[in-house]
């Protein structure tokens, strides 16, 4: 179970609390005093609808404040009939504090569900109800009815009100958290096109050009055009070749750049991150491979993690360079390595996104923890992922000073 839905769980339990509340003090009142069959009977109704409509509305609240179905006609019905049946007890010598509850959980209820520019009015006129209700109805208890449904409608509305509160703010920041983690995608995503159509459109342009050139010079000048045929192919396969570089990440960017990419796009998304060690101290010839497995850790975190922090730790030492990156927040459900497919690393998705998407000329080596494995071992290094901790994983990789 997530923390959210932990939080969820949390919240929905408190603001029932009122609710339950309210059905086990009126019953109880109802069961020990003898009010008479149908009296009992036709505000043991009104309970039962109060506490539904409550429970009702406080599930719609739960998506958010003030983002509950306003039904003014509907809420002014169930406020009125908590108000009938508070007015009734008050003079009663009933146990006030329970059915003083009744219309508080009414203001609870409604406030939660109207917009902030209306709800403050809506309560205040409908406690200034509940309070005249008692002065009417109370009799002798008038001070103590009215005094009381001043400080239950304030309990309960308090109570109710500052735990949805915290509960919007924590879907908030989820929402802004995954609006985060898109744009940190989305911009690799830019990023990896912006170099690919580098690549392709001045490679594809010269091809174009020499292509048309050399179907003009058949039968004019025939080894000029096989010349220029030539270069034609040899345009295509470095084309391919340097396509295939930015595919499988053996770009010429150093592994510095690569971690410092990645910390942005991870703070970016609200994720802490840490970087021990200095890329510097990673042979070049090495450092395009361990920026591949920098990039693919980072893209794994953003797409299917809830990681609030990630540690990337460089070290070199007696003839062995290593990386690991290591984050918090798997998710209970893919929190196992199976082939490299787990949470916080899963190694099926490439840089530029998931499973692929978008990323053309990718071979069944071009991207994930098959083709990462593939490309250490031909350093004579190793990439190992798997959880890390309770509800950690690492992404590992491994490669000779002297390969």
């Amino acid at each position: 179970m997530t923390p959210l839905t932990r939080l969820r769980h949390y919240t929905w339990y408190m603001v029932l609390v009122g609710g339950v509340a309210v059905g086990f003090g009126t019953v109880l009142d109802l069961v020990v005093n003898d009010y008479g069959l149908v009296k009992s009977a036709l505000v043991a109704a009104a309970v039962a609808l109060v506490v539904v409509q409550h429970t009702r509305y406080l599930r719609q609240a739960m998506g958010g404040l003030g983002r509950g179905d306003d039904r003014p006609w509907e809420h002014a019905a169930t406020f009125a009939v908590s108000l009938v049946a508070w007015g009734v007890m008050c003079g009663s010598g009933s146990f006030l504090p329970a059915w003083a509850m009744l219309p508080a959980l009414v203001v609870a209820h409604v406030g939660a569900i109207l917009p902030a520019h209306r709800r403050w009015p809506v309560m205040a006129v409908m406690t200034v109800l509940a309070v005249a209700v008692a002065g009417v109805f109370g009799g002798t208890d008038a001070r103590a009815a009215m005094a009381l449904a001043v400080v239950m409608i304030v309990a309960l509305v308090f109570a109710d009100l500052v735990q949805l509160w915290i509960w919007d703010l924590a879907v908030r920041q989820e929402e802004a958290r995954r609006t985060a983690e898109a744009l940190a995608v989305a911009e690799e995503r830019l990023r990896f096109a912006a170099d690919l159509h580098d690549i392709q459109g001045h490679h594809l342009q010269a091809i174009a050009l020499k292509g048309e050139l050399a179907q003009r010079l058949i039968g004019r000048d025939d080894d000029l055009a096989r010349q220029h045929a030539g270069e034609v192919a040899e345009l295509a396969r470095t084309a391919l070749r340097e396509t295939r570089d930015v595919v499988q990440g053996y770009r010429r960017a150093s592994l510095g750049t690569e971690i410092a990419n990645a910390v942005g796009v991870l703070r970016a998304a609200g994720i802490e991150t840490t970087v021990d060690g200095d890329a510097t101290d990673v042979p070049p010839p090495l450092q395009p491979l361990f920026g591949a497995l920098v990039r693919e850790g980072t893209t794994n975190v953003l797409r299917h993690s809830r990681a609030r922090r990630c540690d990337v730790v460089i070290s070199v030492a007696d003839g062995q360079v290593g990386v690991r990156l290591r984050n918090d927040g798997v998710r209970p459900d893919e929190g196992r390595a199976d082939d490299g497919r787990a949470d916080g690393g899963r190694a099926d998705v490439p840089a530029g996104g998931a499973r692929g998407e978008g990323v053309p000329g990718r071979d069944a080596a071009g991207a994930g923890l098959a083709g990462l494995r593939e490309r250490f071992a031909t350093v004579g290094g190793r990439v190992e992922a798997g959880p890390a901790g309770g509800d950690g994983f690492e992404l590992v990789g491994r490669a000779g000073v002297g390969r």
